[in-house]
Protein backbone atom coordinates (compact mmCIF):
# COMPACT_ATOMS: atom_id res chain seq x y z
CA UNK A 1 0.00 0.00 0.00
CA UNK A 2 2.93 2.36 0.76
CA UNK A 3 5.03 1.82 -2.70
CA UNK A 4 1.67 2.72 -4.31
CA UNK A 5 0.85 5.89 -2.54
CA UNK A 6 4.59 6.75 -3.52
CA UNK A 7 4.00 5.89 -7.03
CA UNK A 8 0.79 8.54 -6.89
CA UNK A 9 2.55 11.75 -4.95
CA UNK A 10 5.46 10.84 -7.18
CA UNK A 11 3.31 11.84 -9.96
CA UNK A 12 2.34 15.11 -8.16
CA UNK A 13 6.20 16.01 -8.15
CA UNK A 14 8.55 17.50 -10.71
CA UNK A 15 9.68 15.74 -13.54
CA UNK A 16 13.00 16.13 -14.87
CA UNK A 17 15.02 19.22 -14.87
CA UNK A 18 12.67 22.08 -14.22
CA UNK A 19 13.09 26.20 -15.23
CA UNK A 20 11.41 28.79 -13.18
CA UNK A 21 11.32 30.46 -16.74
CA UNK A 22 9.85 28.16 -19.19
CA UNK A 23 7.63 25.69 -17.04
CA UNK A 24 5.39 23.05 -18.81
CA UNK A 25 2.34 21.60 -16.34
CA UNK A 26 0.62 18.58 -17.27
CA UNK A 27 -1.98 16.64 -15.24
CA UNK A 28 -3.76 13.54 -15.57
CA UNK A 29 -6.44 10.71 -13.47
CA UNK A 30 -3.22 7.88 -12.46
CA UNK A 31 -6.17 6.06 -11.45
CA UNK A 32 -8.45 6.60 -14.58
CA UNK A 33 -5.43 5.38 -16.52
CA UNK A 34 -5.03 1.99 -14.21
CA UNK A 35 -8.51 1.35 -14.44
CA UNK A 36 -8.34 1.06 -18.21
CA UNK A 37 -5.56 -1.14 -18.30
CA UNK A 38 -6.06 -4.58 -19.43
CA UNK A 39 -4.73 -6.34 -16.29
CA UNK A 40 -7.40 -4.87 -14.34
CA UNK A 41 -10.00 -7.71 -15.52
CA UNK A 42 -6.81 -10.56 -14.56
CA UNK A 43 -6.62 -8.72 -11.30
CA UNK A 44 -10.53 -8.86 -10.22
CA UNK A 45 -10.50 -12.63 -11.81
CA UNK A 46 -7.47 -13.60 -9.59
CA UNK A 47 -8.99 -11.66 -6.43
CA UNK A 48 -12.02 -13.74 -6.88
CA UNK A 49 -10.00 -16.93 -7.06
CA UNK A 50 -8.16 -16.20 -3.94
CA UNK A 51 -11.42 -15.43 -1.92
CA UNK A 52 -13.24 -19.06 -3.16
CA UNK A 53 -10.01 -21.01 -3.30
CA UNK A 54 -8.40 -19.62 0.30
CA UNK A 55 -10.10 -17.66 2.28
CA UNK A 56 -13.86 -19.27 2.11
CA UNK A 57 -12.12 -22.98 2.75
CA UNK A 58 -10.36 -20.92 5.95
CA UNK A 59 -14.24 -19.93 7.13
CA UNK A 60 -15.39 -23.54 6.27
CA UNK A 61 -12.39 -25.14 8.41
CA UNK A 62 -13.10 -22.67 11.72
CA UNK A 63 -16.66 -23.41 11.46
CA UNK A 64 -16.02 -27.45 11.51
CA UNK A 65 -13.41 -27.04 14.34
CA UNK A 66 -15.79 -24.74 16.22
CA UNK A 67 -18.74 -27.22 15.79
CA UNK A 68 -16.36 -30.18 16.51
CA UNK A 69 -15.19 -28.97 19.55
CA UNK A 70 -18.15 -28.01 21.11
CA UNK A 71 -19.47 -31.94 20.38
CA UNK A 72 -16.91 -32.61 22.63
CA UNK A 73 -17.15 -30.82 25.47
CA UNK A 74 -20.98 -30.48 25.05
CA UNK A 75 -22.58 -33.80 25.05
CA UNK A 76 -23.18 -36.71 27.20
CA UNK A 77 -19.75 -38.26 26.39
CA UNK A 78 -17.47 -35.26 27.21
CA UNK A 79 -18.22 -36.03 31.11
CA UNK A 80 -15.22 -38.28 30.72
CA UNK A 81 -12.90 -35.53 29.93
CA UNK A 82 -11.09 -34.50 32.51
CA UNK A 83 -11.69 -30.78 33.64
CA UNK A 84 -8.46 -29.15 32.69
CA UNK A 85 -9.43 -30.31 29.61
CA UNK A 86 -12.72 -29.51 29.17
CA UNK A 87 -11.79 -26.14 30.02
CA UNK A 88 -8.94 -25.56 27.67
CA UNK A 89 -11.17 -26.60 24.40
CA UNK A 90 -13.76 -24.00 25.65
CA UNK A 91 -10.67 -21.96 25.70
CA UNK A 92 -10.44 -22.69 21.98
CA UNK A 93 -13.97 -22.06 21.40
CA UNK A 94 -13.91 -18.63 22.37
CA UNK A 95 -11.01 -17.96 20.14
CA UNK A 96 -12.27 -19.48 17.46
CA UNK A 97 -15.52 -17.82 17.73
CA UNK A 98 -14.24 -14.70 17.75
CA UNK A 99 -12.38 -15.32 14.78
CA UNK A 100 -15.36 -16.75 12.91
CA UNK A 101 -17.30 -13.40 14.14
CA UNK A 102 -14.63 -11.04 13.13
CA UNK A 103 -14.07 -12.88 9.49
CA UNK A 104 -15.56 -10.22 7.59
CA UNK A 105 -13.33 -7.92 8.76
CA UNK A 106 -10.39 -10.10 8.00
CA UNK A 107 -11.40 -10.68 5.03
CA UNK A 108 -11.66 -7.54 3.37
CA UNK A 109 -8.20 -6.84 4.90
CA UNK A 110 -6.87 -10.08 3.44
CA UNK A 111 -8.22 -9.04 -0.18
CA UNK A 112 -7.09 -5.77 0.21
CA UNK A 113 -3.90 -6.27 1.02
CA UNK A 114 -3.92 -9.15 -2.18
CA UNK A 115 -5.27 -6.43 -4.07
CA UNK A 116 -2.64 -3.71 -3.67
CA UNK A 117 0.24 -6.59 -4.34
CA UNK A 118 -1.45 -7.43 -7.67
CA UNK A 119 -1.53 -3.05 -8.37
CA UNK A 120 1.50 -2.58 -7.81
CA UNK A 121 3.11 -3.42 -10.80
CA UNK A 122 0.23 -2.15 -12.58
CA UNK A 123 0.86 1.22 -11.18
CA UNK A 124 4.72 1.20 -11.63
CA UNK A 125 3.89 0.65 -15.57
CA UNK A 126 1.63 3.93 -15.52
CA UNK A 127 4.19 5.75 -13.80
CA UNK A 128 7.12 4.72 -15.58
CA UNK A 129 4.57 5.83 -18.70
CA UNK A 130 3.80 9.08 -17.59
CA UNK A 131 7.49 9.94 -17.03
CA UNK A 132 8.25 8.94 -20.94
CA UNK A 133 5.39 11.24 -21.68
CA UNK A 134 6.01 13.82 -19.36
CA UNK A 135 10.26 13.50 -20.85
CA UNK A 136 9.39 13.21 -24.68
CA UNK A 137 6.61 16.61 -24.35
CA UNK A 138 8.58 18.63 -22.59
CA UNK A 139 6.69 18.85 -19.38
CA UNK A 140 8.55 20.00 -16.15
CA UNK A 141 5.67 18.98 -13.86
CA UNK A 142 3.03 16.52 -13.86
CA UNK A 143 0.42 16.62 -11.36
CA UNK A 144 -2.57 14.07 -10.74
CA UNK A 145 -6.37 15.04 -11.39
CA UNK A 146 -7.47 13.93 -7.87
CA UNK A 147 -5.36 15.61 -5.71
CA UNK A 148 -6.41 19.52 -7.21
CA UNK A 149 -8.92 21.38 -5.70
CA UNK A 150 -8.22 24.03 -8.79
CA UNK A 151 -5.74 23.36 -11.64
CA UNK A 152 -3.45 25.28 -13.04
CA UNK A 153 -3.25 25.57 -16.59
CA UNK A 154 -2.02 22.94 -18.12
CA UNK A 155 -2.36 19.81 -20.43
CA UNK A 156 -4.59 16.47 -19.33
CA UNK A 157 -2.03 14.15 -20.84
CA UNK A 158 -4.35 11.11 -20.37
CA UNK A 159 -4.08 10.80 -24.26
CA UNK A 160 -0.27 10.68 -24.56
CA UNK A 161 -0.30 8.24 -21.82
CA UNK A 162 -2.80 5.90 -22.89
CA UNK A 163 -1.32 5.73 -26.58
CA UNK A 164 2.18 4.99 -25.10
CA UNK A 165 0.67 2.27 -22.89
CA UNK A 166 -1.25 0.93 -25.74
CA UNK A 167 -4.64 1.12 -24.30
CA UNK A 168 -7.75 2.45 -25.82
CA UNK A 169 -10.30 4.97 -24.50
CA UNK A 170 -14.29 4.22 -24.31
CA UNK A 171 -16.18 6.09 -26.47
CA UNK A 172 -17.45 9.14 -24.88
CA UNK A 173 -14.08 9.88 -22.88
CA UNK A 174 -12.55 7.78 -19.76
CA UNK A 175 -14.86 6.58 -16.98
CA UNK A 176 -14.02 6.50 -13.32
CA UNK A 177 -14.72 3.14 -12.78
CA UNK A 178 -17.65 0.89 -12.81
CA UNK A 179 -19.84 2.58 -10.09
CA UNK A 180 -18.84 6.05 -11.56
CA UNK A 181 -15.99 7.02 -9.05
CA UNK A 182 -12.39 6.65 -9.18
CA UNK A 183 -11.10 4.09 -6.90
CA UNK A 184 -9.82 5.14 -3.93
CA UNK A 185 -6.10 4.94 -3.33
CA UNK A 186 -5.55 3.40 -6.79
CA UNK A 187 -7.90 0.14 -5.99
CA UNK A 188 -11.40 -0.83 -7.73
CA UNK A 189 -14.30 -1.91 -5.31
CA UNK A 190 -14.30 -5.36 -4.82
CA UNK A 191 -17.08 -7.17 -3.96
CA UNK A 192 -16.92 -9.50 -0.55
CA UNK A 193 -19.61 -12.03 -0.53
CA UNK A 194 -20.31 -12.20 3.60
CA UNK A 195 -19.51 -15.13 5.45
CA UNK A 196 -22.02 -15.08 8.36
CA UNK A 197 -22.71 -17.88 11.50
CA UNK A 198 -24.31 -17.69 14.59
CA UNK A 199 -21.95 -18.76 17.26
CA UNK A 200 -23.68 -20.13 20.17
CA UNK A 201 -21.67 -20.06 23.46
CA UNK A 202 -22.52 -22.25 25.95
CA UNK A 203 -21.23 -22.11 29.50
Amino acid sequence: MNKIKLFLVAATVLIGASSASAQKIGYISVDNVVYLMPEIGKIDTALQRYQADSLNPQFNYLVSEYNRKDSSVNTKDSVRLAAAVRAQVRQEMEGLAYQIQNWQSYVQQAMQAKQNRLLEPVYRKVFNAIQSVAKDNGYTHVLNKEALLVAPPGDDMLLLVAKRLGINLPAGGPQAGPTGTAPASGTQKIKVEDNKTKIKTKG
